[in-house]
């Protein structure tokens, strides 16, 4: 999902979307004319309910992938690496400094 989605949409009406696809989906030829049908009730595209179908189904189980409780944990744990090495690059820089600042002072006897 893109960030404008999750933002536009509550997790209730996507729940909500993915639950009437799956009680309705007896009544379409396919699951993308329930998605399709459903879409526009709901007032997104048909893409964004296909994906969270897709997610839900993988969320279950039902489908291989990255559910959305491991996508965020992935998405935590690179934040974290990132801030690491934004914290390791600033001490590395300091680092350089004082021992540079440490050669510039006069030596004692």
């Amino acid at each position: 999902m893109t960030k404008t989605t999750s933002k536009r949409y509550s997790p209730e009406v996507r729940e909500r979307a993915v639950r009437m696809v799956r009680e309705h989906r007896g009544e379409h030829a396919s699951q993308w004319e329930a998605i399709s049908s459903i879409a526009g009730k709901i007032g997104c595209s048909g893409e964004t309910l296909r994906k969270w179908v897709r997610q839900a189904e993988r969320d279950q189980g039902a489908r291989p992938g990255q559910t959305s409780e491991e996508r965020d944990r992935i998405k935590a744990l690179e934040r974290e690496v990132r801030e690491l090495r934004q914290a390791n690059e600033i001490l590395r820089k300091a680092s350089a400094y004082f021992a540079t600042a440490e050669l510039d002072r006069p030596f004692k006897r």
